[in-house]
């Protein structure tokens, strides 16, 4: 069996609290990472069991997969640590669980974590639209007189390095071998952090239920990305030393998306922890923000798998100050926890800036710490919440009434509270007179 022996993962109370607050640094994201690669753990074999209990014809085959990865941890357990923390491992998994179909992806989990690990060993994998994806690594991509006669290849891994191999064709693992894409790497270092991902803008399980997936970056795209990451470490390691430590902890992936008309596009999911979505950054602060904004939701969603914050969902939709559409209470929490943090980004953001540019950063401040503040009180008072979950809102709350007595600029409480006027105007035009947002305590 995969090791190590699953443990019950628990959050002490201090960390759950600092959590709460918007932050908990990388001593918490770590306790969040390490639950979420059991839970990746317990996906893998779930596959494993539910292709048995259904008599799947790929049943046999997803036991050596199994027992090869198992093989290979015992000498190389980062080698598959890679491989099964990956982000599309889980919805993958997930998939594969609920459906009964990509059973034959296993193989393709141990093929990556042996050409990894540099063994030597042969892996017969699946071919899909004459594309072999190894996870975490790339993709071959064979002739297409070839492609349309096989439906599996076969791996060959050897200390010396691996290819793929199908009708007397090789095509070579790594570098810039015809046939052969592979993952890119970012990586970014300042004042002593460090940062790297993987950009996936291959895996068919990159980011599942996502309408604007991008294709592959060109390589000017590619530095381009490389270049405003760097300027935005810069800036998060100098003014957002723990927000940069959190990133740092929980970020793994990048994944493209298409371009929106203007601005950044940006997502996570929570089947993909580790993975952010995002559109080609228009500039390193919009970057910035964008991590400090997604590593909330990334904390928020593996915390969920701990400890379950809201109940059922009622039915019950709310307002929600950056949604057009109305919002069920577990999407106004992980709103309201992701501007948490973008509040707290610009209360110190601000303190950077001068002229103009400090005013909009206090009204970014104001707006979203009182836009948060609104939501956790509708959170408060909607039912919705388990006693875990009115602790964890409750903190919240008081963060943002501590927030809320901080004074910005006049001009900039003016930009803020016209914005938010402006937005639940056109909220109610458009959905009508749901539930009025609750006015915060002074």
């Amino acid at each position: 069996m995969i090791s190590p022996q699953l443990t019950e993962h628990r959050i002490p109370a201090d960390a759950f609290d600092e959590l709460a607050g918007g932050a908990g640094g990388a001593p918490a994201v770590g306790r969040l990472v390490a639950a979420q690669y059991s839970k990746h753990l317990l996906l893998v074999r779930g596959v494993l069991d539910a292709a048995r209990r259904a008599g799947h014809a790929r049943w046999a085959a997803a036991r050596r997969a199994y027992d090869l990865l198992a093989a290979v941890q015992a000498h190389h357990p980062e080698a598959v640590a890679a491989v099964l923390r990956h982000p599309s491992v889980g919805a993958w998994a997930r998939h594969a669980v609920a459906t009964g179909e990509g059973i034959e992806r296993f193989a393709s989990l141990a093929a990556a974590a042996v050409v990894r690990a540099g063994v030597t060993c042969e892996v017969d994998v699946p071919v899909t639209g004459g594309v072999v994806t190894l996870p975490s690594l790339g993709q071959v991509t064979l002739p297409a007189e070839c492609a349309a006669r096989t439906a599996t290849a076969t791996v060959h891994s050897a200390p010396g390095g691996a290819e793929v191999g199908v009708e007397g064709l090789a095509v070579r693992i790594g570098g810039a071998e015809p046939g052969w894409t592979g993952l890119r790497s970012l990586s970014a270092e300042s004042d002593g952090r460090r940062f790297r991902v993987l950009v996936d803008d291959l895996d068919p399980h990159r980011m599942p239920g996502s309408g604007n997936l991008g294709g592959r970056l060109s390589e000017p795209e590619a530095e381009r990305w490389r270049g405003v990451l760097q300027e935005a470490w810069d800036l998060l390691a100098r003014n957002h030393p723990r927000v940069a430590d959190e990133v740092a902890a929980a970020i793994t992936v990048f994944t493209p998306l298409a371009p929106p008309e203007r601005g950044l596009s940006s997502a996570t999911s929570r089947e993909t922890f580790g993975c952010v979505a995002l559109s080609t950054p228009p500039d390193a602060q919009t970057l910035a923000v964008t991590l400090a904004h997604e590593t909330q939701h990334a904390k928020l969603s593996a915390l969920l798998d701990i400890v379950p914050l809201t109940r059922p969902d009622d039915g019950a939709r709310y307002y929600a100050p950056w949604r057009d559409d109305p919002r069920p209470a577990g999407g106004l929490l992980q709103g309201a926890y992701a501007f948490l943090g973008v509040a707290g980004f610009w209360r110190r953001q601000r303190h950077h800036e001068s002229g103009a540019d400090a005013v909009s950063a206090a009204a970014e401040f104001a707006r979203w710490r009182e836009a948060a503040r609104v939501v956790s009180g509708t959170l408060l008072t909607s039912g919705s919440l388990t006693a875990p979950g009115e602790r964890f809102v409750a903190r919240m709350a008081r963060r943002l009434d501590e927030w809320r007595r901080e004074p910005v600029p006049a001009a900039a409480a003016t930009i803020a509270r016209e914005a938010a006027d402006r937005h639940l105007t056109s909220w109610r035009e458009r959905n009508g007179e749901l539930p009025a947002p609750v006015a915060p305590v002074a």
